[in-house]
């Protein structure tokens, strides 16, 4: 991938929540590039800085939360540099959409389905005559799945189901012609037969309107089935980043080995699934050395003392561990990442 292919470009984020007067450091020098076109997955566990990061490319931060540090280079401009509202107005929902986890927060239930997705079309198009935005409505309720649109056009949010709503928020939201969406978790809530539909939805989406794709999960099979590219979270830092198969086949970071060492579809029966001991680091705190030595059984002395830069694995893949170091003393993957490089290809049911 080339840099004239880059559509939106973040570069050494900092962001930090004033919390009654204590500083909590949610995102530690973050930078990514994301791609015209791709699906990115970022990955990592609950409070690892996912929602939070990415609600800088749309000013969603919580109130208490602020951009301290860095650039987010979107259509020339910096997107960290927005001070007001009428600034994010013309890129939140116009250039960059997102979708929530609980559709019910992002509807209104005083508002028909219709309404809704006509409010997202006249923002974009606020001369185009009431007949044809119906059209056009009626026409992505079609687009995302939803059967007998004439007659759903008219119903409330609570006259649909979960999966359902999942499509209208979906609907709503590519209704407004964003280049890039964001998809914060947008299948957690909902069984497995319904999460592949919505994956489903999300790639044709993606394809029919020429999305750029940020989806926002903390499971790893969801990624293999819908990613091109993935960054682990951990402690508000990337710590790494790579095509999916890379990540999956080829991982580099205790912490990326252990987040694939806890899927249930590694697990074997009779015997206890993996899980990752102890707990993230506490933000409110400076943290030194990488944020994961504390629960890494293999933590070299190094770890404990000295953040890792990104040591790079291929053009494609970096990662920040000092086990690439070339002075590092060779240290082998757990079984399970052993195991998981005999799955060709990737393909779990979701």
């Amino acid at each position: 991938m080339k840099n004239n292919d880059i559509i939106l470009q973040a570069k050494d984020v900092v962001v930090k929540f004033d919390l009654r007067g204590q500083i909590l450091t949610a995102i530690r020098n973050v930078s990514l590039d994301i791609y015209r076109g791709e699906t990115i997955a970022i990955v990592g566990e609950s409070g690892s800085g996912k929602s939070v990061f990415t609600k800088t490319f749309n000013g969603l931060l919580d109130k208490n939360g602020y951009i301290a540090q860095g650039e987010i280079h979107y259509d020339n401009r910096d997107l960290a540099a927005f001070k007001t509202e009428k600034d994010w107005l013309q890129i939140r929902g116009r250039e960059i959409a997102m979708i929530l986890q609980e559709p019910m927060t992002s509807l209104n239930p005083l508002k028909t389905i219709g309404d809704q997705i006509l409010e997202s079309i006249t923002t974009r198009d606020p001369k185009l005559p009431k007949n044809l935005a119906k059209e056009k409505a009626l026409q992505y309720l079609r687009d995302v799945g939803i059967t007998d649109a004439e007659r759903r056009y008219k119903q409330y949010p609570h006259e649909f189901s979960g999966g359902m709503r999942q499509r209208v928020v979906i609907a709503t939201a590519i209704a407004c012609k964003p280049k890039i969406l964001i998809c914060d978790e947008p299948t957690t809530a909902l069984d497995v037969t319904i999460q592949a539909q919505i994956l489903k939805v999300i790639k044709d989406m993606k394809e029919k309107y020429d999305l750029t794709v940020i989806f926002i999960t903390h499971d790893l099979g969801v990624v293999a089935n819908i990613a091109d590219r993935v960054a682990v979270m951990y402690a508000g830092d990337i710590i790494e980043v790579g095509k999916t198969d890379e990540i999956f086949y080829n991982p580099q970071h205790p912490y990326t080995w252990a987040l694939l060492s806890s899927m249930p579809q590694l697990g074997v029966k009779g015997e206890e699934l993996f899980s990752i001991n102890g707990t993230p680091p506490n933000l409110f705190n400076e943290v030194v050395g990488d944020a994961f030595a504390p629960r890494n059984p293999k933590a070299l002395k190094i770890d404990f003392v000295k953040r890792p830069p990104y040591f790079e694995v291929s053009p494609t893949h970096k990662a920040k561990t000092w086990l690439l170091d070339p002075r590092s003393p060779k240290v082998e993957p757990p079984e399970h990442i052993k195991k998981l490089r005999d799955i060709k290809p990737i393909k779990f049911n979701n």
